[in-house]
């Protein structure tokens, strides 16, 4: 009767724990756990069983207190499960429940302190997209040629005919050749990541005595952000905290060159429910912030600072990067210009955290709670997109969007992701 009671036990102890694995699974199976050499972080499960870990290496992090001196320890799982990195590298951990049943795979990527300037300096971009991008259609003699063919707005002519175009000017002048002889134009088209071909012939346009296939092109965009970070070291920056879309298409812009320069706050339009503010500024040319615009990602603009003159009364010294793991909800601040070009600061608080584990450029919600930002912008306003996020003094992220209905409440992108994305942080430690 006792081995039976015992039995029964056993069996109803292993029904609980399978039925709970999919709860696990559901919440992040595979996590990457990004820490600094000598930092502790904790795992909770908040699960009554004990569970074998097996680690592929032994000498990047400690396991509760203690080296792993085999691949492989037995822990409880009703107390938090603390990780410490001990060493450069990356280590992977497989937790299963009686040493059988999966229940987390863990990588954990160990990184030096990185040190970098936080930005918040309002900086004018310029960018001259790769090719020429399609933004309307127009007649020509009656009809659309362009559009019947098959273009589409957001579509980036790259070459005509085989001769790469740079510029509205060449593009047109290529389509009036062929045209006046009466033949076809060949396009190669960039459509998102597809390349494609599409053959045209021009029409006459009596308006402008010229051959035309019914399109409004743009080769250029200009705005106003917020620089995020500069590495003393390499000399690279980050700002904005996401990609930069043409205006008219929301397509985002396949960049042939670019570069950043300061500028100058001479206007704040106020954001209210449903109608986001705005920052207006001039630029300022060959002055103070002099940079290259090398990558336009969903994580911002990344690039190459060639002069900057720093400025920044809060931060004179570069401060460490937190992690992913490293940033908490609670308060926190912003660096960013409202006015000409200091930099002032302001409270906020991070609400909620998003998801730290996948890349994103909403990896965590803020608030405004200081009052002043909030009677002079209303909130999170455009052209703030980049302003750094500072917690316990350490980089946490940058600001990149507001809600429309609540412009005191926004997204911000962890910074951790930004330095990937620039190159700043060293991805050998990554796995």
């Amino acid at each position: 009767m006792k081995l039976l009671r015992s039995h029964a036990k056993v069996l109803l102890v292993l029904f609980l724990a399978l039925l709970l694995v999919p709860v696990f699974y559901g919440v992040n199976y595979s996590q990457n756990i990004s820490l600094i050499q000598g930092e502790e972080h904790y795992v909770n499960f908040t699960f009554p069983l004990k569970a074998e870990i097996t680690c592929d290496q032994s000498n990047i992090i400690k396991i509760n207190g203690d080296s792993l001196e085999d691949t492989s320890t037995t822990v409880s799982l009703k107390d938090p499960l603390s990780l410490k990195a001990v060493n450069l590298g990356n280590a992977r951990l497989d937790i299963k429940l009686f040493g059988v049943i999966p229940l987390r795979h863990l990588t954990v990527n160990v990184f030096p302190e990185k040190l970098v300037y936080p930005g918040g300096q309002s900086i004018g971009i310029k960018l001259r997209s790769e090719g020429v991008i399609v933004v309307g259609f127009n007649k020509v003699d009656g009809n659309y040629p362009a559009r019947e063919m098959g273009l589409k707005k957001g579509d980036s002519i790259i070459a005509i005919n085989g001769n790469k175009v740079d510029s509205i000017d060449e593009a047109a002048e290529l389509i009036n050749e062929k045209g006046s002889f009466g033949e076809p134009v060949d396009f190669n088209i960039k459509r998102g990541e597809n390349l494609l071909r599409e053959r045209i012939t021009p029409r006459y346009c009596p308006d402008t005595s010229s051959f035309r296939i019914g399109l409004y092109i743009r080769d250029t965009a200009a705005g106003v952000g917020t620089l995020s970070f500069y590495d003393p070291d390499s000399k690279l920056y980050g700002a904005l905290g996401h990609v930069i879309v043409d205006i008219d298409t929301n397509t985002p812009i396949n960049i042939n060159q670019g570069e950043i320069v300061k500028a100058s706050i001479v206007r704040i339009k106020e954001g209210k429910r449903g109608h986001p503010g705005e920052k207006t500024g001039v630029f300022i040319e060959k002055k103070d912030i002099i940079g290259t615009i090398d990558k336009n990602t969903e994580y911002g603009i990344f690039g190459k600072l060639e002069k900057i003159n720093n400025k920044n009364d809060y931060y004179s010294e570069p401060i460490p990067v937190a992690l992913n793991s490293q940033v908490q909800v609670g308060p926190a601040e912003i660096l960013t210009v409202l006015n000409g070009d200091k930099i002032e600061k302001f409270d906020v608080e991070i609400q909620r955290i998003v998801n730290p584990n996948t890349p994103s450029n909403k990896g965590f919600i803020i608030k405004i709670t200081d009052e002043d930002l909030i009677n002079r912008t209303g909130g999170i306003i455009q052209g703030m997109s980049g302003s750094p996020i500072i917690q316990n003094n350490k980089l946490a992220g940058a600001v990149t969007h507001v809600f429309i209905n609540d412009p005191t409440r926004g997204y911000g992108i962890f910074v951790e992701w930004m330095l990937q994305e620039s190159g700043a942080l060293d991805t050998k430690y990554v796995n």
